[in-house]
C-alpha cells in the first residue's frame, strides 16, 4: 500500500487542467490547417492531386476539412507552402459548410440554444454508433473515459442504451449493413436528441466515399448538430467540440 501510494504522488496529477483550448500538444500534432491561396502558383495541382480524398478544391484554394484525413500529402506536395497543418487542435463546427477552409480562420461550434442548454448543458449522456468505420475514431472516444481526460467530470457520459441517451456520436461511413441499425438508433432516443458526427467517414465518407457498400456520410433525415473533424480526431478536439455545444467551455 506504502508503495502504491509513493507511485502516485510521483505521478502528479495526470488529468488535463481548464480551459481545454490552452493546452498544448507537440508539435508533431496535426490539426487546423492554414490555407493561403494568395500564395498558389496559377495552373499547379500538386497539392490537389495528392489528395487522397479530393478534400482539396482549387480557384481558389479551399480544404473540406469534413474530408480531410490529415495525413499531410498535401503539405508535402505544395511546392509554395499554401497549406501548413497547425497544431491547433480546435476543429468542430455547428454546420457542414463551415468545414470549408479558406484560410486560417475555422468557424468554431457555437453553443446549444438557450432551452437545449438548460437540457443538456450540466448532463449529457450519449450513445455511440460505429456505422462501419476501421475503430480509430472508437479509439478516441474510448480515450476521452481515462485518467487524462476523465469526460465524466463535465457531466458528459457514454451510455449503452439509446433509450438511456440524449444523443449519439456517428463514427464510420454509414456502410449498408449499418445504415438501419443507424435509424432505429436514433428513432429510439426520446426527443429532444442531438447528433454529432465524428470524423471524416461519418462526415463525407472518408477514404470509403463512393464505396459501393458505404452511404459515405450520414442520411438527410438523420439531421447533425455537431461535425467533429479529423482522422481520427484527437481526444481534445472531440472534448472541445462537446464542451462548446453544450456551453460549458465558455463559461
Amino acid at each position: 500500500m506504502i508503495r502504491a501510494l509513493s507511485a502516485r504522488l510521483r505521478q502528479g496529477q495526470q488529468t488535463s487542467t481548464r480551459p481545454v483550448d490552452a493546452l498544448q500538444l507537440p508539435e508533431r500534432f496535426r490539426g487546423r490547417p492554414d490555407v493561403a491561396p494568395s500564395r498558389c502558383k496559377d495552373g499547379c495541382r500538386a497539392c490537389a492531386d495528392a489528395c487522397p480524398t479530393e478534400a482539396l478544391r482549387l480557384d481558389p484554394l479551399r480544404l473540406d476539412l469534413g474530408a480531410c484525413l490529415f495525413c499531410g500529402a498535401c503539405q508535402d506536395a505544395c511546392p509554395t507552402g499554401a497549406i501548413r497543418f497547425t497544431n491547433d487542435h480546435r476543429l468542430s463546427v455547428r454546420g457542414r459548410e463551415d468545414l470549408l477552409l479558406e484560410g486560417d480562420e475555422l468557424p468554431l461550434a457555437q453553443s446549444l440554444d438557450a432551452r437545449m442548454r438548460r437540457l443538456f448543458g450540466r448532463s449529457l449522456k450519449l450513445r455511440q454508433v460505429s456505422a462501419g468505420g476501421c475503430s480509430g475514431c472508437e479509439a478516441e472516444l474510448v480515450a476521452l473515459g481515462n485518467v487524462v481526460y476523465d469526460l465524466g467530470r463535465f457531466g458528459i457520459q457514454f451510455v449503452a442504451s439509446p433509450r438511456h441517451a440524449d444523443g449519439i456520436v456517428v463514427t464510420g461511413p454509414v456502410t449498408e449493413n449499418m445504415e438501419a441499425a443507424l435509424r432505429k438508433t436514433y428513432a429510439a432516443v426520446p426527443p429532444p436528441r442531438i447528433v454529432i458526427a465524428v470524423g471524416a467517414c461519418a462526415i463525407s465518407g472518408g477514404p470509403f466515399a463512393g464505396s459501393e457498400a458505404a452511404r459515405g456520410s450520414l442520411p438527410p433525415d438523420v439531421p447533425v448538430d455537431l461535425y467533429i473533424a479529423g482522422c481520427p480526431p484527437h481526444p481534445l478536439t472531440v472534448l472541445d467540440g462537446l464542451l462548446r455545444l453544450v456551453g460549458q467551455l465558455e463559461r
